[in-house]
């Protein structure tokens, strides 16, 4: 008897204690409870970072060299009879580069959603060239044949980049996915080089006026020339320790000039946030 006296107070001690336990729990919603949350970093602020960066260039030189060959030929009865400055002497080309720099913004947040005005800058070199040749054979006004290779080169190289971007992006945990876009400034330095030779040929004139050499040659060249496009992208940060945060980004630059010019790249940074 005692025995079951003794096990019955065991019994009602343990379901008390299982009571006051139970009572200390959050109380479960579904299959989640109120004591359970998701911790969302604090991406609002002024944010300042480093940054390198690997591409491709993309540029399409076809008509590079047009305004240089029409002004070279201004007035000449080639020029009229055969229209040599819209010759397809070049196209497109590709070339990779590389470059470092920086990048500072603010950011603005609302619950997930974080809203963004920033500056991103690359040093380095990107840019291409390209060089062709064209000859043709015409009649032009004034009776003579003209045999006539036209010959063009053409060369862009880009030593700075910089964008003015607005940026939206949504906190996942530890991490912010962005896009972009907006404005972008480049300095380039243009060099393009036009010749055209040949020979004119008129049986019927006189000597030496029956076969008549031909030899026009130009260069332009243009240092620290200002471009600009727009620019677009993709890419995002997360937050290591404290304030510090690493940077993966694709962004897409376009600019418009005699050469026009695309250019790819794929970046890295490590930024703080103030």
């Amino acid at each position: 008897m005692r025995g079951v006296v003794v096990a019955a107070m065991f019994f009602g001690v343990v379901s008390g204690a299982r009571a006051a336990d139970l009572s200390d729990l959050p109380i479960l919603r579904g299959s989640m409870t109120e004591g359970l949350t998701t911790s969302t970093v604090n991406w609002s602020g002024f944010y300042v970072g480093g940054q390198g960066g690997y591409g491709t260039s993309d540029m399409n030189f076809t008509n590079a060299t047009r305004t240089d060959a029409a002004r070279l030929l201004d007035g000449l009865a080639l020029e009229a009879a055969g229209q040599v400055s819209s010759w397809p002497i070049m196209g497109k080309n590709s070339a990779h580069g590389s470059g470092f720099g920086g990048f500072a913004g603010y950011n603005g947040q609302w619950d997930d959603v974080v809203l963004s005005v920033e500056l991103s800058y690359l040093h380095g070199k990107f840019g291409g060239q390209s060089s062709g040749s064209m000859g043709r054979s015409f009649t032009d006004a004034l009776g003579y044949t003209d045999g006539v290779t036209y010959q063009g080169t053409a060369r862009m190289s880009i030593s700075d980049m910089g964008t003015i971007r607005a940026r939206a992006g949504y906190v996942v945990g530890s991490f912010l996915p962005y896009m972009f876009g907006g404005v972008a400034l480049g300095q380039a330095d243009i060099v393009k080089t036009v010749s055209v030779t040949g020979i004119a040929v008129k049986a019927s004139a006189p000597p030496p006026f029956d076969n008549i050499p031909l030899d026009y040659s130009a260069t332009n060249a243009i240092n620290s020339h200002l471009i600009y496009g727009y620019s677009a992208g993709l890419g995002a940060d997360v937050m290591l320790v404290s304030c510090l945060f690493l940077r993966a980004e694709w962004e897409y630059v376009r600019f418009t000039s005699s050469i026009d010019t695309s250019i790819n790249t794929v970046r890295v940074g490590l930024g703080y946030k103030f």
